[in-house]
């Protein structure tokens, strides 16, 4: 099976070198054609993950390009023009592991793919407490895939999964794609406490009700309801993370 990860950045490289293992060829697409030649000679992506050399079967390219499963990891602001634009067909599964609203739509990039293919396509989103450098280094990690036909986050999660790198099915696309656009509104937040000299009361208040403003913000937008009606759990997450990889 081949992979083809639209996107080099430091999340797109750390992506290509975690999962080069599970994959006869991985097709890593870069937009900078300097930095592609030099990564190419090198091995290695020298603006955005340093220090990581590039597995052998990891081919870099300037050319959209399909495959089984496309990995979408460009900036939000690009993903429509990038989908519409690529060779993509019905017979590929899109994983997006983009974060981020649409300006403008406000639209998920789950609904971007679903607006711009002509086909109604296979569909899931990656999102989880992932650093790309440790990543790239082999720590374990574990992330989350969410799709709303679970059959297609559980193919996901067979091919992907690996010793270090752990998926875990869920079906709510909404929770997850929300929780990863606006995480990082409440993680500026937790900067400005720290940078006024406020202490860790401040800080867990501010963490504790930002998780409860994007629940109840998910839920409006349609996704899982038991987040609002199990106070302490993660609604549907809480049941498919029991989905987790088999042994």
């Amino acid at each position: 099976m081949n992979l083809s990860i639209i996107g080099a950045g430091s999340w797109g490289t750390a992506l290509s070198i975690v999962l080069a293992p599970r994959f006869e060829r991985v097709l890593l697409w870069i937009y900078e054609a300097d930095l592609a030649d030099r990564m190419c000679r090198s091995r290695e992506n020298d603006v955005y993950l340093p220090g990581f050399k590039l597995p052998q079967n990891v081919e870099i390219t300037t050319q959209l390009q399909g495959a089984e499963i496309v990995l979408g990891v460009m900036p939000s602001r690009h993903a429509r023009r990038i989908y519409r634009d690529a060779p993509f067909d019905p017979s590929m599964t899109f994983v997006s592991a983009t974060k981020g609203l649409e300006q403008g739509t406000l639209l998920r990039m789950s609904e971007v793919i679903a607006d711009v293919l002509p086909f109604k396509p296979r569909v899931a989103v990656l999102s989880g407490p992932t650093f790309a450098q440790e990543v790239a280094r082999g720590e374990p990690a574990a992330v989350v895939i969410a799709s709303d036909d679970i059959s297609v986050a559980e193919s996901v999660q067979a091919a992907f999964s690996g010793p270090t790198f752990r998926l875990y099915t869920n079906s709510d696309t909404i929770g997850v794609e929300i929780g990863a656009a606006l995480k990082n509104v409440i993680a500026i937040g937790a900067g400005v406490c720290q940078g006024l000299g406020l202490g860790n009361n401040t800080l867990a208040a501010l963490i504790t009700r930002g998780l409860a403003e994007i629940t109840r913000l998910a839920v409006a937008m349609g996704g899982a309801a038991e987040n609002a009606r199990r106070p302490g759990r993660l609604g549907r997450f809480s049941a498919d993370v029991q989905r987790g990889p088999q042994p």
